[in-house]
């Protein structure tokens, strides 16, 4: 369904504001102004064993200026959306970049894009969540959790729910101007157990996505289903032997595969920081420029795309945060490293002709930096369903879910626990296990990928709370992947490890 951008969010001075900040910022000297305008509201609510426990709702607006002046930026932001405070804004942007040229390490140029003049772009969703009363929220995570709680093997029950609404109006001095509105939600339901054995939990699988208020019915996610299937997977968790470490095939869900994809493609092929940018921060990349169309990332079945077009993606967009129209591309080919991901400034950078469109900035008092776009692991379409996946192994592990993950500062060598861990003999699912996690290194792991699964096991996952930058940024970013089959992973035993 498509909606039209709110009309108060239409009603504020998106234009005058925007032309009197670039008039401002060229008469003043700058060769490049861009402006946003933002107002993003995020609504929290989380419920303990089905009572209400927290609930927040939030807004963030404002306005910010950004500039190049001399092959150097500038950046100035308020709260305020005035013409006035546009004015006083660019004003600031230009000095502070003046002020910041002798210390500048480079000069700064963007690549070139087209101008698209006046376009609005709403994102895919049925009904805003803010339209729907706390009562009915409320009644819905309450009505999943009472469920849980009527099982004997549940002693609590959590639920949370979060749910944003980004506007976001862009303009700049090449005459480029953009509306636009994303509704995104994430509900997590977890059953507890405590008692003799310690303390045991299990979530439901249900990703974040840009949905409204209608992904909390059953038309989309069998939320019924999974919740009455949950407190008899805890059940058993909890009876479920600990793990032999070991070398284990896997069949890895889509579940637990998207957050894998995240950190060691995701990252590694951020093209700024393959190149150094976040060395200070999170780490630089082993997929360095010199390794492009020559690394052998993963098996020859390995197809990994870049987009902000994926209908219900987290990271969809018209335009990015530079006025840049969305695109898709791709990023590993047949196994071998073929693309990155990048902004304007690293495009010129690096003798780019364009952008693929990364640039976001999480509020109007940052500026936009290249964050990931949707990167998704290709399904074979003539690969297995997950039935047929577990068919062919004789000794290995089905793993379902996200839980704790670890990697290496060049997103190199990683290690990922879950939420469900299905003991697979001979072909067959045989009971569950616990305290896995498994380990390698990014090229190890995705060359070891034996079977993709076909587009009967693809799921769109991802996650709201992708961090980068100093200051801090959070982004969402979605990640779609079928079941996959991974040969002789090695599996460790998280207690044993513990101890050590």
């Amino acid at each position: 369904m498509t909606h039209p951008v709110d009309a108060d969010f239409l009603a504020l001075p998106l234009t005058p504001v925007s032309d009197a900040a670039i008039q401002s910022g060229k008469s003043a000297g700058a060769s490049h102004v861009d402006v946003r305008i933002e107002r993003v509201r995020t609504g929290l609510l989380n419920l303990r064993d089905g009572k209400p426990e927290t609930q927040t709702d939030d807004t963030t607006s404002g306005v910010g200026v950004r500039v190049i002046v001399n092959g150097t930026w500038g950046f100035a932001s308020s709260p305020e959306i005035s013409v006035e405070k546009a004015r006083e804004l660019a004003l600031t942007a230009v000095a502070m970049a003046k002020t910041s040229a002798p210390l500048s390490t480079e000069t700064v140029s963007l690549a070139a894009e087209p101008t698209y003049a006046n376009r609005s772009w709403v994102s895919s969703y049925e009904i805003d969540p803010f339209t729907v009363s706390d009562g009915e929220k409320i009644e819905r995570l309450g009505d999943l959790s009472r469920r849980l709680l009527a099982h004997s093997a549940v002693n609590h029950a959590s639920a949370m729910c979060m749910y944003v609404k980004e506007q976001k109006h862009y303009a700049d001095i090449h005459g480029t101007s953009t509306t636009q509105q994303r509704v995104r939600l994430q509900t997590q339901i977890e059953a507890i157990s405590v008692g003799a054995h310690g303390f045991e939990s299990i979530r439901t699988l249900a990703q974040p996505a840009g949905f409204g208020w209608e992904w909390m019915g059953n038309s989309i996610w069998k939320w019924d289903e999974e919740i009455a299937e949950l407190p008899s997977l805890l059940e058993e968790k909890v009876k479920s032997p600990s793990v032999e470490p070991g070398l284990y095939d896997l069949v890895i869900h889509p579940s637990n595969l998207w957050l894998t994809i995240h950190e060691s493609i995701g990252h590694a092929t951020e093209l700024d920081r393959a190149i150094g940018y976040e060395a200070n921060y999170a780490g630089t990349s082993f997929a360095t420029p010199d390794n492009l169309n020559k690394l052998q990332y993963g098996s020859h079945l390995m197809n990994v795309t870049g987009d902000r077009l994926t209908e219900h993606g987290l990271s969809t967009v018209g335009f990015d945060d530079e006025g840049v129209a969305a695109q898709q591309w791709d990023i590993i080919k047949d196994g071998v490293l073929v693309g990155y991901q990048l902004d304007r400034r690293i495009s010129a950078r690096v003798g780019r002709d364009r952008s693929n469109g990364c640039a976001f900035a999480d509020s109007p008092a940052h500026v936009p930096i290249q964050r990931m776009p949707n990167v998704s692991l290709q399904p074979d379409p003539k690969g297995p369903d997950l039935d047929g996946l577990i068919a062919g192994v004789e000794n290995g592990i089905l793993v379902k879910g996200d839980k704790s993950w670890s990697i290496d500062m060049q997103r190199y060598n990683f290690q990922f626990t879950g939420q469900q861990f299905h003991r697979i003999k001979n072909g067959k699912i045989v009971g569950q296990l616990k305290d896995v996690a498994y380990q390698s290194k990014t090229t190890d792991f995705w060359n070891s990928m034996s079977v993709v699964g076909g587009p009967s096991t693809y799921v769109l996952g991802g996650a709201f709370n992708c961090g980068k930058g100093q200051p801090g940024q959070v982004a969402a970013v979605s990640h779609g992947c079928p079941a996959a089959l991974f040969e002789k992973v090695n599996i460790l035993n998280t207690v044993a490890e513990a101890g050590k």
